[in-house]
């Protein structure tokens, strides 16, 4: 395509489509028209004009048309290039993609109803080297910082524990999976369509400018104890820990703060040879999380020496007689959730993992099942597999999240516990969902909710609003009506356990997982990551709404945190401001 072609075929795309129906300008007096205006084009188009970046004028003798690429479009040219134009994942500045894992960035923590002074009071351990010797795993080089004004995901564990302590009877813990600084830098800046900060707690989602309650802000360590174990899912067994492993966090090769990062460290990603440093998984970091221990990646609480640990949401059950929640957009017994009341040698052991959530015999419960969650919603629907190696000998073929006996079993209506809704053909999700947890709050019942597109997660929402991803690092993926309309979003389900908790006598501990922020960065993904961390805001805001409503915020305690980072490096914020305000 030509420059003169390219300047005469602006294609402009309604917003909110699916497809992107081009119309061209072939009149000199309807460019005119669009003279100031901002006019988007298709990836296709831009690509073909030979564009690194998103500026398209007409000729000069006609009035400019200015195009601003959309997050769409941009990560679709990322992608098909292979350069960056937005931003660039891994260490090298010149490709695109160079990194599709986690990295152990400092993650932060924001609090509603407390504050972290308890925190501050005491100092961070790593002030202090006997303190995080205490910890399992053996400290890497330089990590011990008298001037740390971070600290520990075991913190957070802390921080739940000294509310029950105080007397909150409500705690909810929403986890951004892979969200890092950066990541919600990102969606602020797209969502805000400007640059509003540069460091600090930021603004632009509602949960940095939420200002209803009582809110802090901090930062801390997410590095596991060891990268590994050899273990045996058959017998619950933990042979042995990686050796070589090293944790901690060494500002002098990955900054103070996440806003005064090294350039491109290979530390932050555990390639730096010189010193090792072990990144972090899920499994690993929501075992710190909710259970306070550092243990190797895979984990789900179990420690380093191979005996069991009890989450917090198991001690408020068993002694104070909390119901207990789990929700999340990916699969039910994925290392988040799965941490958050299970116990299990490997994360991948997904059907023990999912009995252990609804209290049945499992592999690591076998005489004597969990008590199980009152309320468990999440995805993991439709998936099939006629073998998985990793979840050993018991594996039933069919759903390898949570199996279609183990659903049916639990079901009220064959003598189980749970009053359960799944994905059903021409029902809306959110209105099959809401009936069932008002059925089941009335009748003081437990609730089960599975959906999903088949894929294990919910369908994947882009920064735009819509449900159209583009390519990554994989194909992308498409969805039907159906697929949108069956299936509820987290805030759905968010709202949906609330419904059934708040029956609660004694109290409630819930855990709302936004889990597609996880899966986004993984594959590369700006657009669907802002899409994820947008709908997890939204679902924020609802909670937040829920305890407005109730009136609640003397006994409530609500913590937004992550798991651990990825790898974004924001070359271009005025391009994504600039595809927000074009949005």
């Amino acid at each position: 395509m030509n420059q003169t072609s390219c300047d005469l075929n602006v294609v402009a795309v309604e917003s909110g489509q699916h497809s992107h129906a081009a119309s061209t300008i072939a009149s000199r007096e309807k460019r005119q028209s669009l003279a100031g205006k901002l006019v988007r084009i298709s990836a296709a188009a831009i690509l073909g004009c030979g564009l690194a970046s998103g500026r398209v004028h007409a000729d000069e003798n006609d009035a400019d048309v200015e195009h601003v690429p959309t997050m769409r479009e941009m990560q679709t040219q990322s992608v098909e290039t292979g350069k960056p134009v937005y931003g660039h994942w891994g260490t090298d500045p010149t490709k695109f993609s160079t990194w599709t894992n986690h990295s152990n960035r400092l993650i932060p923590v924001y609090t509603f109803g407390m504050t972290l002074d308890k925190w501050r009071e005491e100092g961070s351990a790593y002030h202090d080297q006997a303190r995080l010797e205490a910890m399992a795993g053996e400290l890497g080089d330089g990590v011990v910082n008298p001037q740390a004004t971070y600290y520990d995901q075991t913190d957070v564990y802390r921080l739940q524990k000294a509310a029950v302590d105080a007397g909150y009877t409500n705690i909810i813990v929403m986890v951004f999976d892979g969200m890092d600084w950066q990541t919600t830098r990102a969606a602020a800046i797209y969502n805000t369509g400007e640059i509003k900060y540069e460091s600090g707690r930021g603004t632009g989602l509602h949960f940095q400018d939420d200002r209803r309650v009582t809110t802090d802000f901090g930062l801390v360590v997410t590095s596991a104890a060891a990268s590994g174990a050899k273990t045996d899912v058959d017998a619950q067994m933990v042979r042995s820990v990686s050796e070589g492993s090293k944790r901690g966090y060494n500002i002098q090769l990955a900054g103070r703060t996440p806003w005064d990062e090294r350039d491109n460290s290979d530390y932050l990603i555990g390639k730096d040879r010189n010193v090792p440093h072990t990144v972090t998984d899920s499994a690993s970091s929501a075992t710190s999380l909710f259970s306070g221990i550092k243990t190797y990646n895979a984990s789900i609480n179990y420690a380093v020496d191979g005996t069991q640990v009890a989450p917090i949401a198991r001690e408020l059950q068993r002694d104070k007689g909390f119901k207990v929640g789990v929700v999340t957009s990916v699969p039910v017994s994925h290392a988040t959730p799965a941490a958050a009341y299970a116990n299990n040698v490997s994360r991948k052991d997904y059907q023990d993992i999912s009995r252990d959530l609804v209290g049945l015999p499992s592999a690591s419960h076998r005489d004597e099942a969990l008590p199980g969650v009152d309320v468990l919603i999440g995805s993991g629907w439709g998936e099939s597999d006629d073998k998985d190696s990793s979840q050993g000998q018991n594996y039933a073929q069919g759903n390898k999240y949570f199996h279609e006996e183990d659903i049916k079993s639990s079901d009220l209506e064959n003598g189980g516990r749970y009053r359960v809704v799944q994905r059903t053909a021409g029902q809306n999700g959110r209105e099959g969902l809401m009936t069932a947890a008002e059925q089941a709050a009335e009748n003081g019942e437990r609730l089960l909710g599975y959906f999903g597109v088949g894929k294990g997660h919910l369908p994947f929402a882009t920064a735009d609003g819509n449900f159209d991803p583009t390519v990554d690092v994989s194909k992308a993926e498409e969805y039907s009506e159906a697929d949108i309309d069956e299936n509820p979003n987290v805030g759905d389900m968010a709202e949906a356990a609330l419904t059934v908790l708040e029956k609660a006598d004694q109290g409630f501990w819930l855990l709302v997982e936004a889990g597609d922020v996880d899966w986004a960065n993984h594959s590369n993904n700006l657009d669907n990551s802002i899409g994820a961390v947008l709908s997890g805001d939204a679902a924020f805001t609802r909670i937040m709404d829920w305890v407005d409503k109730k009136g609640d915020w003397e006994k409530t305690l609500v913590i937004v945190t992550a798991d651990h980072g990825h790898y974004l490096v924001i070359d271009d914020p005025q391009a994504i401001a600039d595809a927000g305000k074009a949005k």
